[in-house]
């Protein structure tokens, strides 16, 4: 029993065997092809700089910013109203925010002298009342201001509202002030500090260079360095107009953008500033537009707590780090050129769709098949068959058959026999091409005899006309030369097999099967081919020529050995090389699958 494990096995190499066509249309669409590929594999790895290894930035902000509002404001005191001048700095119209954000007021409702009591609710559909039956004492409601009381009273004229337990005089709903209060906010500049880090690369830097001119402003061609921006300036890179957006409000985007190239010889690492606008513009469909929120300065008059309620409108600016560092890393550069040798396999694939799509097999499907266009299928097709080998799987269940007046041969399961080879519908098989490589090894034309002259040479009798078939023959057989199966019952339907499909003479009456089939010399020739100090003795004799005859037969007949493996030969020509090669004793065996 042989071993399952050998070190002759592991101490081995396999390599791939290659075809080479010498053609000058495919050779150029070769390297037209690799030339494409190795082009763009270049430019991808200088242009993206593939070789280096890349890490993410890390970063931290620090932002402040500069500029004074005057605010003009009408305000009510003893029943006149007057106008107020305002100066709001820094420390007024900016928040400090969590995260790489800021916060800048540019609009403002304000409702003073608030303190706790109970008032009348702002007048709305839900707060609107006629008797103390529609309000509900403790009843709290999200969108109200306060608690209320279960008492319906005159809020001004006739409207009549809940009354709650609150902070009064309650807020009342008004829309911003159009122009926005602060809109000379457009003039505002910050000044955005960015530290950043590579750790894995040893390296740290910032977007303030060395001697920074602190007069600059930012600009897009001429100062596109300068860390200094004009809010306006701002959204004129985004296309929008900060008045519009300055009296609700909304959410600007800074993006700072590094593209670090950290090798020795070309290094680069400066910022890149873009902007975007993040909330929604559509500010006259947006259910909640721009962006506002709340907050109260308190103080006390008289021992009594009060305090002055803001609603703050404003742009809230996120700034937005992000980009990667490179440097050269020798492993980067063997991965990737390992990873796009593959793509020089595009070639052989393109090449190969070629050969087997334009083939000869292929024209001859076409509805026109001899049309000039398919020309090159012939040489095509000589390709295709240098370059594939078709194989058939060796079933023992598959059961191959030949009828000499059928071109195809036909691919039996033995499985699903329940009668006669003979009169069975199989799968039809191309017949293999004819290949004569082994030819001369037959003696078909040693000791022939001279031709005698006006006397036509018989190669071909099986075109003569149909003789009346015996009376023992059986009633499957189709030339009459067939013999009964000797086998058991249930495998007698593999023997039940006639050269012919229809009726005519036989194929053994034929001067090439003598010739191909049962000539003895060419049999021991074959015999001694093989092994050339093979002892031919008497009664071993026949048994070597009668299955050296066999094999003659189905390679003639079927061409290819992985079908000659499961042939059948019909009763007729089984019978004929038995009576030629008779076995001196005891039953013959049948035909047996050699797996």
């Amino acid at each position: 029993m042989p071993a399952c494990f050998s070190w002759s096995d592991v101490l081995q190499y396999e390599t791939n065997k290659i075809i080479r066509i010498q053609s000058t249309n495919y050779g150029t669409i070769k390297w037209v092809l690799h030339m494409i590929v190795f082009s763009y594999v270049s430019f991808a790895l200088v242009s993206d700089k593939l070789y280096q290894r890349k890490e993410p930035v890390i970063s931290s902000v620090h932002t402040k910013v500069k500029g004074i509002a005057e605010v003009s404001q009408e305000v009510t005191e003893g029943g006149l109203k007057k106008l107020v001048q305002s100066v709001f700095d820094t420390a007024d119209y900016t928040f400090p925010l969590q995260g790489n954000s800021f916060f800048v007021m540019t609009n403002f409702l304000k409702t003073e002298g608030q303190e706790q009591g109970l008032c009348p609710e702002f007048p709305t559909p839900r707060t609107l009342c006629s008797s103390d039956r529609s309000c509900r004492k403790g009843w709290m409601d999200p969108q109200s201001k306060g608690i209320q009381t279960g008492k319906c009273i005159t809020y001004k004229g006739n409207k009549k509202t809940c009354e709650v337990s609150a902070w009064c005089p309650i807020e009342e709903v008004e829309e911003a002030p159009r122009p926005a209060l602060l809109s000379s906010a457009e003039n505002f500049t910050v000044l955005i500090k960015n530290n950043i880090d590579f750790p894995g690369h040893n390296y740290t830097t910032r977007n303030i260079l060395p001697g920074l001119n602190i007069s600059c402003t930012f600009h897009k061609t001429q100062s596109p360095q300068c860390p200094i921006f004009r809010l306006g300036d701002i959204f004129r890179e985004t296309g929008d107009s900060f008045s519009d957006v300055a009296i609700q409000g909304g959410i600007m985007g800074i993006e700072i953008y590094w593209d670090c190239n950290l090798d020795s010889w070309s290094h680069h690492c400066r910022p890149k500033y873009s902007f975007r606008r993040l909330d929604d513009k559509t500010m006259n469909d947006s259910l909640y537009p721009g962006y506002n929120f709340r907050y109260a300065k308190y103080y006390k008059e008289n021992n009594v707590e009060k305090r002055t309620l803001i609603k703050v409108f404003g742009i809230r600016f996120d700034i937005l780090v992000f980009g990667t560092g490179g440097k050269f890393d020798i492993i980067q550069l063997v991965v990737y050129i390992g990873s796009t040798l593959s793509y020089f396999g595009l070639a052989t694939v393109f090449i190969d769709f070629l050969i087997n799509t334009y083939s000869s097999t292929f024209c001859r499907s076409r509805i026109y098949p001899c049309c000039k266009c398919c020309e090159p299928c012939a040489v095509n097709e000589y390709y295709h068959r240098k370059k594939c080998e078709s194989i058939v799987e060796p079933k023992p269940t598959l059961k191959y058959v030949s009828f000499v007046d059928e071109p195809h041969i036909w691919m039996v399961d033995q499985r699903l026999l329940g009668k006669s080879l003979q009169v069975v519908k199989g799968q039809e098989v191309p017949r293999p091409p004819m290949d004569f490589t082994d030819l001369p090894k037959l003696p078909l034309f040693l000791h022939n005899p001279p031709p005698i002259p006006g006397q036509p040479e018989e190669m071909q009798p099986l075109r003569g006309e149909v003789t009346p078939r015996p009376k023992g023959s059986p009633g499957w057989c189709q030339c009459g030369s067939c013999l009964p199966s000797q086998l058991p019952e249930r495998r007698r339907c593999l023997e039940e097999l006639c050269c012919r499909r229809k009726p005519g003479p036989c194929i053994t009456t034929s001067e090439l099967f003598r010739k191909l089939v049962l000539s003895r010399q060419a049999l021991q020739l074959l015999l001694l081919y093989q092994e050339p100090l093979l002892a031919l003795q008497t009664e071993a004799t026949n048994h070597l020529l009668r299955h050296c005859a066999y094999r003659c037969y189905t390679t003639w007949r079927f061409g290819s050995r992985d079908i000659a493996d499961f042939a059948i030969l019909p009763s007729c020509c089984r019978w004929q090389i038995r009576r030629e090669f008779p076995k001196t004793e005891g039953q013959y065996s049948g035909f047996k699958s050699p797996y």
